[in-house]
């Protein structure tokens, strides 16, 4: 599959798009990290108890499972778009694209409007530069 390179109205087109599944995966991740605590619980106390609780183990690792599975289908809706995940907490998406002949990755953070920066390919966020 060959490099997707956006014009900057593409790429703001797609961000409703893109912050929905960004939004789902970061409630996934959130709902994720309480579920394998939770296991982490029950595995200890049943380990006290000198008897396991096989069965809610069992249940609460097929649930993990099951949104590990979810989770890489939120990620691979969004790089079929040809962006670039950088980081779930912070919402940060990088979508390849020229400006004047260079590389480079048009550059937004949830929960900002439009793409409004941009950084080199060897830049990370901290290299953001106002278009």
């Amino acid at each position: 599959m060959s490099k997707k390179y956006f014009t900057i109205t593409e790429a703001n087109i797609l961000l409703p798009i893109l912050e929905k599944e960004l939004v789902e995966l970061q409630q996934l991740k959130t709902s994720y990290q309480y579920k394998e605590k939770e296991l982490r619980m029950i595995k200890e106390k049943s380990t006290h108890k000198l008897q396991t609780d096989t069965e809610i183990i069992f249940i609460k690792e097929s649930e993990l499972e099951f949104m590990e599975m979810q989770a890489q289908l939120y990620l691979s809706n969004i790089h079929s778009f040809g962006v670039q995940l950088k980081d779930i907490n912070l919402g940060l998406l990088d979508f390849p694209a020229y400006i004047n002949g260079e590389e480079v990755l048009l550059c937004w953070k949830q929960g900002e409007t439009e793409i409004t920066h941009y950084h080199y390919t060897h830049e990370g966020f901290n290299g953001r530069k106002k278009l």
